[in-house]
């Protein structure tokens, strides 16, 4: 997978690209302008571009950015020249997919939350949740492990109170849906929409917008 951030501090732009997850050991390899992060296995996860313009030339926007196929050609260039290891890879596959809940347990250690299994079309994913109003049969959004939400943060597996849990069932507010409600709970889509579909942002709204009013 390749998720990327762009920003303009004032010692110049900067490119994270992020590969993989995050371990509590890391080592860092500098060459120049760019940095290789490398987890504990000694395999890259990420690498920092500074003054990355001098390869992509003038970008715009801050954020998350989704580069071209030439941009990553170019960058790969880089390291390459650089004397670093890796390399990056695009990963092409919806990492926001609608899916059904087809099976839901309490949790064994824990009260307020659920074991899930999801149906998202091309196989079951097991995803702990703690939405107060999840439901078995459900139609739900389901960020998968590469997602990159709305506020940055990185979906990546990992076990809530020792379950196993691959993605998060999301909420309105979750995927920034304007006019989400604040309150807690994941949106529910309508059931016609197939697992597997790829999320739509503008018919999450629409949803939204009737459960309003």
């Amino acid at each position: 997978m390749l998720i990327t951030s762009y920003n303009q501090p004032a010692f110049g732009d900067t490119l994270l690209a992020i590969t993989g997850q995050d371990t509590a050991t890391q080592t860092i390899q500098r060459r120049g302008d760019i940095v290789a992060i490398l987890n504990d296995k000694g395999n890259v996860i990420g690498y920092n571009f500074f003054n990355v313009t001098q390869w992509l030339g003038q970008l715009t926007g801050q954020g998350r950015l989704v580069l071209t196929a030439i941009q990553i050609a170019e960058l790969n260039q880089a390291i390459q020249t650089a004397g670093l290891p890796g390399k990056l890879a695009v990963d092409e596959t919806p990492k926001f997919v609608i899916g059904k809940i087809v099976d839901f347990k309490d949790h064994p250690d824990a009260d307020h939350l659920h074991v899930t299994q999801v149906d998202i079309g091309n196989e079951q994913v097991q995803i702990v949740c703690g939405a107060p109003n999840a439901a078995l049969g459900q139609t739900v959004v389901v960020a998968l492990p590469g997602a990159m939400m709305p506020d940055g943060k990185i979906i990546w597996p990992g076990s809530l109170r020792g379950v196993d849990s691959y993605g998060m069932i999301s909420s309105a507010r979750e995927l920034g849906i304007p006019g989400a409600p604040q309150r807690r709970g994941i949106l529910v889509m309508p059931d016609s929409l197939p697992a597997g579909t790829p999320f739509d942002a503008k018919k999450a709204e629409a949803v939204v917008a009737v459960q309003a009013s």
